[in-house]
C-alpha cells in the first residue's frame, strides 16, 4: 500500500472516531460534519434540547480554522518548507487538547457550558485542520469525513464496472472504487471503536485518535 493511502486510511479512521466520540459525549456535536450540525442544531432549536450554542458556534469556528490552515500552508510553501507535517502536527496538538480537556472536565451533561464548549472547540478545530490538509495535499484521494459523497461515488463506480461503462478508464475506476471503499471502511471502523470504547472508558477513548494522529503525521507521503 502506498504511503499516501496509509495516511488517508488513518485520517478516515480518525474522522469516524472523533466525530462519533464528540457526538455521544457532547450531546450531538459533530466535530467534522458541518451538515450534521445544521440538522442537530435545528432539532435542538425545535425540541429545546441542549447543545444549540455549541452547534451554532461550530460552523464559524470550522471556517476560521480552515482559513488559518490555508494561510499557514501558503506561508510555509512560500518559504520552501513542508506544510503537511506542520498541519498534521497541529491537528495532533488539538486532538491532545480535546482529550485532556474532556477527561479533566467531563462528562458534560450540558454541552453548552464553558467547559464543554472548550472541549468541543478543540475537537472541531482538529477536524477542520484535518479536512483542510486532506483537501489540499491529497486531492485525488477520497475525503476522510464526507461519507455521503464517498458512498455515492462508490456506488456509481461499482455500477459502471458491472455495466462496462467507459471501458477505456476501467483501471482508473477500479482503483478509485477500492480507495473509496477503503476510506468508508476505516471511517466505519473508527465510528464503531469510538462507540464501544466511549461506553467502556468515556472520554479516555480519545487517546486513540491522538496516537493515530501521530502516526499519520510522521509518515511521509510519496513524492
Amino acid at each position: 500500500m502506498r504511503r499516501d493511502s496509509i495516511i488517508a486510511a488513518l485520517l478516515s479512521f480518525n474522522g469516524g472516531f472523533v466525530d462519533t466520540a464528540g457526538f455521544v459525549g457532547l450531546q450531538g456535536l459533530f466535530t467534522a460534519h458541518v451538515t450534521g450540525n445544521f440538522v442537530t442544531m435545528g432539532a435542538a432549536l425545535v425540541f429545546g434540547t441542549q447543545g444549540f450554542l455549541a452547534k451554532l458556534l461550530a460552523l464559524p469556528e470550522f471556517i476560521v480554522v480552515i482559513a488559518l490552515a490555508r494561510w499557514l500552508g501558503t506561508v510555509l510553501r512560500a518559504r520552501q518548507k513542508a506544510a503537511l507535517p506542520v498541519l498534521l502536527g497541529a491537528k495532533v496538538a488539538l486532538l491532545f487538547a480535546f482529550f485532556v480537556i474532556a477527561v479533566a472536565l467531563g462528562p458534560f451533561p450540558n454541552s453548552d457550558t464553558p467547559a464543554a464548549l472548550l472541549a468541543g472547540f478543540a475537537g472541531v478545530a482538529a477536524m477542520a485542520v484535518q479536512n483542510a490538509a486532506h483537501r489540499v495535499h491529497f486531492p485525488t484521494l477520497p475525503p476522510s469525513t464526507l461519507m455521503t459523497g464517498n458512498t455515492t461515488q462508490a456506488v456509481l463506480d461499482a455500477v459502471d464496472l458491472v455495466l462496462g461503462v467507459n471501458r477505456d478508464n476501467t483501471a482508473l475506476v477500479r482503483t478509485r472504487l477500492l480507495r473509496t471503499l477503503s476510506g468508508i471502511g476505516f471511517f466505519a471502523l473508527g465510528c464503531a471503536m469510538a462507540a464501544g470504547l466511549f461506553l467502556a472508558v468515556g472520554f479516555w477513548c480519545l487517546a486513540i485518535p491522538v496516537v493515530v494522529g501521530v502516526a499519520s503525521a510522521v509518515i511521509r507521503p510519496e513524492t
